[in-house]
């Protein structure tokens, strides 16, 4: 009898060698497109509402729905891929972000509540495709403990937060060169393309548990995720970044080089941050239950984001950036002390929780 953190013997996911590579490359290639598109659209919409005159807290809120629809898309998502398998949710995840795109209307249409219907949609797209393919990385590495597991989560979580500033990149350059609705036509027919190749390339049923579970599973029994999904890790290193920063601009230092700094070493902690996160996540998640307890984690990290997307807007327009930077710092030591209540986890092996 296969013990529950055994892997699923699927000859198509799993061969003798271990990891199937070719199927991984593919989900790894999907996240990245769709992680590009997303960044380049949030960067259109943030520097386009600027240039309309939109204040902070006005641009904040363009985005409130955005991170609002991914708490629920995450709780339904992962009970959606246990039951029809995560490519599947992956590929809606596309579908959805490629018509979010595609609504584009005459500018008088441009209102807040037209572009936060919009974002709802395309925070939908983004958390099922960002949900399917960490939750599928557990089913792809296979036996090999957790060392294994970390590299291979390491690689799609890094080379996400990478592209997810390029993404930013993509969208500034496209506003700047053919325009809002001009960008928000190329987008779409680029990522359209990756679907339907990724459509024909992924194998069926990635995820999929053998029996169809409740909605009720989605909720986790486990310790150790309800507190990781509530916290970060590395966290302590990551608030001292925020703080270093505000504190060099209240001395008067010039914004600039300050700010270009300080956030790159931001980016490095973070993403560190993020790989060991997400790592934990699996970690901690036996095979049949991975995207149930994925969806569940990921429904924290949206409804976290939620919070701290309307509260910058707030905080920058009250406090300025100096504010916003002590205001975030405090928010991470908080996510700091929540992880104080993790257990470790032992390489090569399940954690006992």
């Amino acid at each position: 009898m296969r013990s529950r953190t055994s892997p699923p013997k699927d000859g198509e996911l799993v061969n003798r060698g271990g990891v199937h590579i070719r199927t991984f490359g593919v989900v790894t290639g999907g996240y990245w497109a769709f992680t590009v598109t997303d960044g380049a659209i949030s960067m259109l919409v943030v520097l386009y509402f600027h240039l309309l005159g939109y204040s902070p807290f006005q641009v904040a809120i363009l985005f409130l729905f955005y991170e609002l629809f991914g708490v629920v898309t995450n709780l339904v998502g992962g009970w959606l891929g246990a039951r029809t398998g995560l490519n599947r949710t992956m590929h809606i995840g596309m579908g959805l972000q490629v018509l979010a795109l595609l609504l584009t209307v005459p500018d008088a249409w441009l209102s807040v509540p037209y572009v936060m219907a919009v974002q709802a949609l395309s925070g939908i797209a983004k958390d099922l495709n960002k949900m399917s393919a960490k939750a599928s990385v557990k089913t792809l590495a296979g036996a090999g403990g957790e060392s294994k597991l970390f590299r291979w989560v390491a690689l799609l979580t890094g080379s996400k937060n990478a592209l997810k500033g390029a993404g930013f990149f993509v969208g500034a350059a496209l506003l700047q060169a053919i325009g809002f609705r001009g960008a928000l036509m190329v987008l779409p027919g680029l990522l359209l393309v990756v679907l339907v190749a990724t459509s024909l390339a992924l194998p069926a049923g990635v995820g999929k548990m053998k029996s169809k579970p409740r909605f009720t599973q989605v909720f986790s029994k486990t310790p150790a995720i309800n507190w990781l999904s509530a916290a970060r890790i590395w966290a302590v290193v990551l608030a001292l970044v925020p703080a270093g920063i505000a504190l060099a601009l209240g001395e008067g230092w010039p914004p600039g080089p300050v700010l270009i700094a300080g956030l790159a070493v931001f980016g490095v902690v973070f993403a560190i941050n993020s790989a060991v996160h997400s790592c934990l996540i699996l970690a901690y998640s036996d095979f049949e239950r991975v995207s149930l307890n994925v969806g569940f984690y990921y429904m924290a990290n949206a409804g976290g984001r939620l919070t701290g997307t309307v509260f910058s807007g707030w905080a920058y327009q009250t406090h300025g950036l100096e504010g916003c930077l002590w205001w975030s710092a405090a928010f991470v030591l908080v996510a700091a002390a929540l992880s104080l209540a993790l257990r470790p986890v032992l390489t090569g092996s399940s954690p006992d929780i």
